[in-house]
Parts: C-alpha cells; sequence; structure tokens
C-alpha cells in the first residue's frame, strides 16, 4: 500500500514503526488548515480572536461564531472543524459546571484545559473512535490573573503568552514574538492582533472576512464578553490603515 501512511494510518490505535500515529496527526493538520485563532495574555487581561472568510454571500454576519463562553470568567475558540469544536466546548461548560457544584467555586483554568486535554485524548485511544480535528484555546480571569492556554487534539495542553493556531500561524506568531505583551493592554493588544490577522491573508483571495473578538478583562469586571461592536470596527480599520501607511513606507523607500 503507498501513501504517507502506508497501511499504518487505518486505524487510531497502530503505531507505525517510527512510532507516530497518523490518525492524530491528519487530526493536527485539520486544525493547522483551519481559521485562523489567535490568544494574547496582557497585563490586564487577555484576548480571543479568530478571522472568519464570508462562505457565501446570503450567510448573515456572526452566525458561524468560533468563539464561545465556557462560564463567566471563561471563553474558548476553537480553530480547526467546527462541529468537533462544539464538543469540546461542550465538554467544557459541563466541567466548568460540575466542578462549581460540587466544590461551590470556579473552576481553575490550569485544571479545566487537562480535562479537555484528557477528553480529546480518549479520541485516540480506541478503534471505533477517531482524533477530534479542532482544537482549544482557552481565555480566562482568575484569581492568579489572565490565562490563556492551548488544549491539542493529541491530549496536551500549554500554557502561553501568545499563541496562534490555523492558517498563517506561523507569520503570526513571529508579529506575536515581537510584542511586548506583558506591558500593553487589551483595548492597546485589540489593534495589534487585527494587524497580525489582517497581515497575514493570502492577497489571492477575494472572499470578504470578518474578525471576531473577545475578552476578559479588569475593563469588563473579569467577564468574558464580546469586544463592542463599534470598538471592534475601530481596531479593525486602525490596523488597516497602519498596514497601508507601512506599505506606502516600503514603497518609498525602495523607489
Amino acid at each position: 500500500m503507498s501513501g504517507v501512511g502506508s497501511g499504518y494510518d487505518l486505524s487510531v490505535t497502530t503505531f507505525s514503526p517510527e512510532g507516530r500515529v497518523f490518525q492524530t496527526e491528519y487530526a493536527g493538520k485539520a486544525t493547522d488548515n483551519g481559521v485562523p485563532c489567535v490568544g494574547v495574555c496582557c497585563k490586564d487581561g487577555a484576548i480571543l480572536a479568530v478571522e472568519k472568510p464570508e462562505e457565501t454571500k446570503m450567510m448573515l454576519p456572526n452566525s458561524n461564531r468560533r468563539i464561545f463562553t465556557v462560564s463567566r470568567h471563561c471563553g474558548m475558540a476553537v480553530p480547526g472543524k467546527l462541529p468537533d469544536g462544539r464538543q469540546i466546548v461542550s465538554r467544557a461548560q459541563q466541567e466548568a459546571e460540575n466542578y462549581k457544584r460540587f466544590y461551590g467555586e470556579t473552576i481553575p483554568t490550569k485544571v479545566l484545559t487537562d480535562r479537555l486535554a484528557n477528553f480529546c485524548h480518549v479520541f485516540s485511544l480506541y478503534w471505533h473512535l477517531r482524533p477530534l480535528g479542532s482544537a482549544a484555546l482557552t481565555a480566562s480571569f482568575d484569581d492568579d490573573g489572565p490565562h490563556v492556554y492551548l488544549s491539542e487534539t493529541n491530549g496536551v495542553s500549554y500554557r502561553y503568552y501568545g499563541i496562534a493556531v490555523g492558517k498563517g500561524r506561523q507569520g503570526i506568531k513571529t508579529e506575536l514574538e515581537r510584542m511586548k505583551l506583558d506591558q500593553m493592554t487589551c483595548k492597546e493588544a485589540l489593534k495589534a492582533v487585527c494587524k497580525c490577522l489582517i497581515k497575514q491573508r493570502d492577497d489571492s483571495s477575494n472572499k470578504k472576512f470578518e474578525i471576531e473578538l473577545a475578552w476578559i478583562s479588569e475593563e469588563t469586571g473579569r467577564e468574558f464578553v464580546r469586544v463592542p461592536a463599534d470598538l471592534a470596527k475601530e481596531c479593525e480599520a486602525a490596523a488597516k490603515k497602519e498596514i497601508e501607511q507601512e506599505e506606502d513606507d516600503d514603497s518609498d523607500m525602495e523607489g
């Protein structure tokens, strides 16, 4: 049998001679090829941002949401396959509710993201299941401050200052590494995040797009909410203007 998996990708419980599980890698590629999602942790909160292409002109704005509320102090963005992402969000909501009911307090972000990673890992343990083609980018604000975590489909979870998942993630990560996120407020970071998403877009794509933004900060009372529409449009317009100005400056230098 020819191909990348050479027969070792027929079951999720089969290891290749090199120790690889191809179906899990395929699920990771589904996430990497999904819509760009960004999470950043600032000095006063955390931001989640998703760039969504307009699938059809008949689709209403905000009808294909990628950012969901898990609890009052926690939210989540899902790159990759949206139906699989909804399963992860639903599990996160159940975990948060059960923890609150049993212990009488909000679930710590580390505990939640580890449980989500374990949930995703279960789908790579049994032959009758398939790995989930989505990851979970979590933003929260608890007693330890703001957090951004990424729970991957292979069952690992890490905490980040800033992380990007999906198409163009390498370019966005490079831009994020140049920022001093620990010195920026969420309002300052909103424009920077929009700029990162717009710069990584493929110029050959004529599809319209919208940027979905949500945040949790001191300004929102440590409650996870969507960024007000007027503020989101203002940040997006400012980012586009700044990019155009940089392109004009580069053209002048080349001339």
